[in-house]
């Protein structure tokens, strides 16, 4: 199944199942068992979506971060062999974790923002999973089974920010500056993630284009070494870094400004879309 978060025409927020060029509303039968689809996750009640609710068109909605409320975002940096290779980096022992917050991520359809702050503003395509079944100390043979689905991110990133010290949470944390979606898909419907494609377009130029299987420390690695920190929860995003290609290290460097387009795609998964704005005064 294909899950995602939208707001319906009347402004109101619900979640179910995409389907072709349409959603099934199936918050409009299900809202008062489960708020929103994190509590559908961490229900375990995934397959009580399907085929509930009335179609809705994909044009007709405006897409929310997959889950909207995670209770925490974590992203992995430097994760692709090219990507430490460009930014002169050496090969992690360890993941190099750092967190976003929801307010730095909108749906698909939805306009990124480059801050008032920055010219610096880069993309970064990435695959991120969603955690569907709490857990700690989870270990990497168990890893999967953790795993609720799998969704597009562009990890857009200040780049002067990151760079000011070398915490990276500056730069990766700005409002509305990064994006997921257009949904999360099932285990059963990708298959083996490992064996797709990520590929990042501006413009419609291809930027970044790498197996999954390039991934230097993998899925089960991440899981196990989090959930050895901290529980993991229903609804959790980790995003698993971007490939080279990214528009700081290349000559001439590319950044992204009002009007340019990009698009992170992901085999078997989806097309992340999103036009760039300037940062708007939005609280």
């Amino acid at each position: 199944m294909r899950l995602a978060s939208f707001t319906r025409p009347d402004g109101t927020r619900s979640y179910g199942t995409a389907e072709g060029d349409h959603i099934l509303d199936a918050g409009a039968v299900l809202s008062k068992k489960y708020e929103d689809l994190k509590s559908v996750l961490a229900a375990g009640a995934v397959a009580e979506l399907a085929g509930v609710g009335e179609p809705v068109a994909l044009d007709e909605v405006t897409f929310l971060p997959p889950v909207p409320n995670p209770e925490k975002i974590l992203c992995i940096g430097l994760n692709y062999l090219p990507h430490i290779l460009e930014s002169g980096r050496p090969h992690p022992e360890y993941p190099s974790i750092f967190t976003r917050y929801p307010s730095s991520i909108v749906g698909h359809g939805v306009p990124i923002e480059r801050p008032k702050a920055s010219r610096e503003f880069d993309y970064e395509g990435e695959l991120a999973f969603v955690i569907g079944k709490d857990g700690r100390h989870i270990s990497e043979d168990a890893a999967w089974d953790h795993i609720a689905g799998y969704s597009c991110f562009n990890e857009g990133s200040i780049r002067d920010y990151q760079n000011h010290t070398t915490q990276f949470w500056p730069g990766k944390s700005f409002e509305r500056s990064g994006s997921m979606g257009p949904w999360i898909v099932t285990p059963d419907e990708v298959g083996d993630i490992r064996e797709q494609t990520l590929t990042t377009r501006v413009n419609g130029n291809v930027e970044q284009n790498a197996p999954i299987s390039d991934l230097a420390i993998g899925i089960p690695e991440i899981i196990a070494y989090a959930s050895t920190v901290l529980t993991l929860r229903a609804g959790d995003v980790i995003v698993t870094g971007t490939p080279g290609g990214v528009g700081r290290y290349r000559t001439p460097q590319l950044f992204l400004e009002p009007g340019m387009d990009v698009e992170v795609e992901i085999s078997k998964v989806g097309v992340l879309r999103n036009e760039v704005i300037d940062e708007t005064s939005k609280p």
